[in-house]
C-alpha cells in the first residue's frame, strides 16, 4: 500500500454534519464535493474511492470524511472558528485529507479523515431543522 501522507484538497462543502452525529453513519461528517482531477488522482492512487453518482450529480466527484469520536473543525481563512453552525451546501474550502487504512472482519481498505477545512467562501446554512421547522 502507498504511503498515505495527507493530502491538499480545494473543495465545495456539503451536508455538513461536523458538529452533530450523522443519523446514518453515526459519525461527524462532511462531504467535499466538486474535487479536480488532480485530487481525484491522488486521492485514488492511495486507494481512495472518489464516488461520483449519476443520479446526484450536483456534487461531482466527491468524498465523505468522518470522525467516530470527535466533532470535524471548520475555520475561516483569518483563524475564526465555525461553531453552532451549519456550512450551506457549495461553500468552498480547503481541506486536508487524511487517508488511513482499515481492516475489519478480514476486509481492508482505506478511508477518509480530515485534518484541517478552511473554508474560503462561506455561506451559513438556515434552512429548516428542528429548532426552525417549516
Amino acid at each position: 500500500m502507498a504511503n498515505l501522507k495527507p493530502i491538499v484538497v480545494k473543495t465545495e462543502l456539503m451536508w455538513d454534519d461536523r458538529e452533530i452525529i450523522n443519523p446514518q453513519s453515526k459519525k461527524y461528517q462532511i462531504n467535499l464535493t466538486h474535487l479536480s482531477d488532480d485530487a481525484v488522482k491522488k486521492l485514488t492512487e492511495v486507494g481512495v474511492k472518489v464516488r461520483n453518482d449519476k443520479h446526484d450529480p450536483e456534487q461531482g466527484n466527491y468524498i465523505v470524511v468522518k470522525s467516530a469520536n470527535y466533532p470535524i473543525k471548520a475555520e475561516l481563512e483569518d483563524g475564526t472558528p465555525i461553531i453552532n453552525a451549519k456550512i450551506a451546501n457549495n461553500s468552498k474550502a480547503v481541506a486536508t485529507v487524511k487517508p488511513y487504512t482499515w481492516t475489519f472482519s478480514g476486509d481492508t481498505g482505506v478511508g477518509t479523515g480530515v485534518g484541517r477545512i478552511v473554508v474560503t467562501e462561506y455561506a451559513e446554512y438556515t434552512g429548516p431543522s428542528m429548532d426552525n421547522p417549516l
